[in-house]
C-alpha cells in the first residue's frame, strides 16, 4: 500500500518536472491571449473597482490582498478573521468575484496601486481562467504578469505569492491543471521581492477530498477556511512586515 502510493506520488512529481521544463523551454515572444490581455468588466464590477481607487487615495495602505471572489469573500465569511489579523495593518481588500489574471491586470493600469507603496502584497489569482477559457501555460502567463506588473508599479512592495487553492470536493482533472500550474509558478520565489508559498494543502484532507466545513461549494471559504489562510500565511506574513 505505502510502495503503491509512493508510486503515485513520484509519476505526479514526474510529470510536474516534465511540465516545468517544457513550458521553460517554450519562446519568449509567444503571441498575447486573453490572460494577460488586460480588460475590464462592467455593471457592479466597476463601481468596486472604483471604491478600490477611492480607499487608496487616502494612504495608509501598509498591506494588500489582490485577487478573486475568494480574497472578495474576506469582506464576508471571513469578515471576523479579517478584523482579528488585518485590520490593525492598515490593510485593503482589492479581490472582486469573477475576476481572471486579464481583469487584475486592468485594475492594477487603472488605479487600484496608485500612489501608493505597501509593505506587503499578497497575491492569490487564477482559478477563473483554469476552467476551458484558458491552458496551464497561458494561466503562468497571467499570473506572472500580474507579479510583472505589482514589480513595476510597486518596486518596493514585497509580493507574498500563494498558490491557487485547489477546488473540487475530489481529486480532479481541474485540480490537476492548478497543480501544474502551482509548480511552475513557485519557480517565480527566485525573483527579488517575491515569496511563493504553499498553502493549499491546508485546506484537503488525508484521503485527498475538501470538507463542506472548509468549502462548502468545493472552491470558497467558511470562516473556518479563512482561519486557516490566516494562519497558514502569518508567519511569513509577519517576517515581511517587518513586525
Amino acid at each position: 500500500m505505502i510502495s503503491a502510493k509512493l508510486d503515485e506520488r513520484m509519476k505526479s512529481l514526474a510529470i510536474a518536472l516534465s511540465f516545468i521544463l517544457a513550458y521553460s523551454t517554450q519562446a519568449a515572444d509567444k503571441p498575447a491571449h486573453s490572460a494577460v490581455n488586460p480588460e475590464p468588466r462592467g455593471g457592479g464590477w466597476m463601481k468596486r473597482h472604483e471604491s478600490f481607487n477611492q480607499r487608496v487615495a487616502k494612504g495608509n495602505v501598509d498591506l494588500i490582498f489582490i485577487g478573486d471572489s475568494i480574497t472578495h469573500g474576506w469582506e464576508g465569511r471571513g469578515k471576523e478573521v479579517w478584523a482579528k489579523y488585518y485590520a490593525k495593518r492598515n490593510a485593503v481588500n482589492l479581490g472582486i468575484g469573477g475576476d481572471r489574471t486579464q481583469h487584475v491586470l486592468w485594475r492594477l493600469d487603472n488605479g487600484n496601486i496608485k500612489n501608493i507603496s505597501p509593505k506587503v502584497a499578497v497575491v492569490m489569482i487564477g482559478t477563473n481562467n483554469s476552467g476551458g477559457s484558458n491552458t496551464a501555460e497561458e494561466m503562468i502567463d497571467g499570473v506572472t504578469a500580474v507579479i510583472d506588473k505589482l514589480r513595476t508599479k510597486l518596486p518596493e512592495t514585497k509580493i507574498l505569492l500563494l498558490d491557487i487553492f485547489p477546488r473540487g470536493q475530489r481529486i480532479n482533472a481541474q485540480r490537476g491543471k492548478i497543480l501544474q500550474v502551482n509548480q511552475v509558478l513557485s519557480l517565480l520565489d527566485e525573483r527579488p521581492h517575491v515569496h511563493f508559498l504553499r498553502i493549499g494543502q491546508n485546506f484537503v484532507s488525508p484521503d485527498g477530498s475538501i470538507a463542506k466545513d472548509i468549502m462548502p461549494d468545493f472552491l470558497h471559504l467558511t470562516p473556518k477556511g479563512y482561519e486557516i489562510w490566516a494562519k497558514s500565511i502569518e508567519p511569513m506574513l509577519a517576517k515581511l512586515m517587518g513586525e
